[in-house]
């Protein structure tokens, strides 16, 4: 029978639960265990793709094709356990489900209820990923304690002992130790009223795991124990890394947490050690160099919005043991009179993934900076579109040049609706979704890749129009990544540039720590060559 483990959050969000999830899949699968991850989201919505990422940062997307949430970016870069449609619920997921039934007579004529109907539903979507090939399944809640959309959940995981036994069930939570600056004292009044919550429900957690700035006492810990029922050993600290998140599993494993739950579930021992972890964490800490990459988007405010984009340099800046330095331009308040003095220092040049005309403007001087300046680009899918639309402008001549997605109405839709897309109306879980093959021509992506056939995940509506395909490669701009099955253009490079790849999919959803994708490991080593050879020019 596969052992379950619960991860719960109390008193504030965003504490990291995804994180520590995550970290706890890695000493796990380091014990020769193999686990499956699962993220439970209370909101309505039926999946985060229709949702703002303003509201609720990136959209992270499956071979599959499903759109889910960030937290599973955290899974997959720092473990191995596969990951489909069946690792992410949402409320709106469950419910739909549960109505389907009821209109299809499933239920024989009974009142349907929360109890037990919504809830068998959530423990059904638990046990869809348990198996006699997997030993642990852990299953994040979303939200805190105390959400109102969280009980149904709960509720579940309640059950959930009582179905399997306790010697199959873990219960882990996550809290806050505020610090008051005024008093000069971290407080364990939040973390006591925060359990106090979960215990009426009717969970006891087995261990806490306590988010802090500042080192817990012994007095702290104890109070901790005695106010929460829950043993000493198994209040664990979970203090603020001062470099990289890549140092939490090493600070959990320290304090013997993969010990404390192989003890309390009963796991089998084993041990693999966390070396290569620690190999990473000394690259970022001790760096031979640093490299300045400008990420020009619209979501720049919020962190979590091209959260996967910055991982991904930072593993880049792992595989060339330099520290990438991230300085986040706002395309929508970039003007060309700005690009100059902001650019300057650059060593590379970024423009994500997006939607709309916002700050489209500021994403095409971005790009003709790049191409002008020959500073090494990297343009993913949206990205790849402006720098289509820029060559267009400023190679081709073609100043009526646009995507249909800004401007329905232009004179040269160099950027066109992908025809299977021209009939659909709704939005949610319609793009073109997920893994698609793409095949290599000659140029700097088949070096990085070394080798022609690829497959990478995709989130789009719009293409590469080929009607103007040969006018854009006899000027310059040549595809070199195909789709064989549709004459998708997933690649566009400039051979006369230093490096100048755009890309219609997004490679930053196949990038972890310890095996940094391609594409953006040669997208740094370019900076460090471009970085090397200014300093050069400054010096003669």
């Amino acid at each position: 029978m596969s052992k379950h483990i619960f991860i719960t959050g109390g008193v504030v969000s965003s504490l990291g639960k995804g994180l520590t999830t995550a970290c706890i899949g890695l000493l796990l699968e380091r014990k020769g265990l193999s686990i499956r991850i699962q993220k439970l989201d209370p909101y309505i919505n039926v999946d985060p793709g229709t949702m703002s990422p303003f509201q609720h940062g990136e959209v992270y997307v499956l071979d599959d094709g499903s759109e889910t949430d960030l937290d599973l970016g955290h899974y997959e870069r720092f473990t191995n356990a596969p990951l489909s449609k069946d690792c992410n619920y949402t409320t709106g997921k469950i419910y739909s489900s549960v109505i389907c039934k009821e209109r299809e007579g499933k239920f024989l004529g009974k009142t349907v209820q929360m109890i037990p109907h919504i809830t068998d539903e959530i423990k059904a979507a638990i046990d869809s990923l348990a198996g006699e090939e997997v030993d642990v399944v852990l299953t994040e809640l979303g939200g805190t304690v105390g959400d109102i959309e969280g009980l149904p959940f709960l509720e579940a995981f309640r059950q959930f002992r009582l179905d399997k036994g306790s010697s199959n069930v873990l219960y882990i939570h996550l809290t806050l130790l505020p610090h008051l600056k005024a008093s000069g004292e971290s407080k364990t009044k939040p973390t006591q009223q925060s359990v106090g919550k979960l215990r009426e429900i009717g969970i006891q957690p087995d261990i806490l795991i306590c988010r802090t700035e500042h080192e817990m006492t012994d007095e702290m810990r104890d109070k901790i124990s005695l106010f929460c029922n829950v043993e000493k050993e198994a209040v664990i600290e979970e203090r603020d890394v001062d470099h990289t998140i890549y140092e939490v599993p090493l600070v959990l494993k320290k304090q013997g947490l993969d010990r404390l739950i192989e003890k309390k579930i009963n796991l089998p021992a084993g041990q693999r050690g966390l070396e290569d972890w620690i190999e990473i964490v000394d690259i970022i800490k001790e760096p031979k160099e640093t490299v300045h990459v400008a990420v020009a988007g619209k979501y720049i405010q919020l962190h979590d919005a091209y959260k996967s984009i910055y991982e991904s340099l930072a593993h880049a800046g792992v595989s060339n043991r330099v520290d990438v330095e991230v300085h986040k331009i706002d395309s929508e308040k970039l003007d060309a009179a700005e690009v100059p003095d902001l650019m300057r220092e650059m060593d590379a040049i970024l423009v994500p993934g997006g939607f709309g005309e916002r700050g489209v403007a500021g994403k095409i001087e971005a790009v003709h900076y790049a191409r002008e300046h020959a500073v090494p680009y990297l343009g993913i899918c949206y990205g790849m579109h402006v720098a289509v639309i820029e060559f267009a402008h400023n190679v081709l001549g073609l100043k009526g040049a646009s995507s249909t997605e800004i401007d329905p109405a232009c004179s040269h839709p160099v950027i066109d609706l992908l025809e299977d897309q021209k009939k659909i109306t709704s939005k949610g879980g319609t793009m073109r979704l997920g893994a698609y093959p793409c095949r290599l021509k000659p140029g700097v992506a088949l070096q990085a890749y070394g080798q022609e056939l690829i497959s990478e995940r995709h989130r789009h509506r719009y293409e590469f129009n080929n009607a103007y395909l040969r006018r854009f490669a006899e000027a310059g701009m040549v595809p070199t990544g195909l789709n064989d099955e549709i004459g998708l253009v997933e690649i566009v490079e400039i051979p006369d540039h230093p490096w100048f790849v755009a890309v219609q999919f997004h490679p930053e959803f196949r990038s972890k720590p310890t095996a940094a994708h391609p594409l953006f490991r040669d997208f740094i080593q370019a900076a460090l060559r471009h970085r090397r050879g200014s300093a050069g020019n400054e010096t003669e």
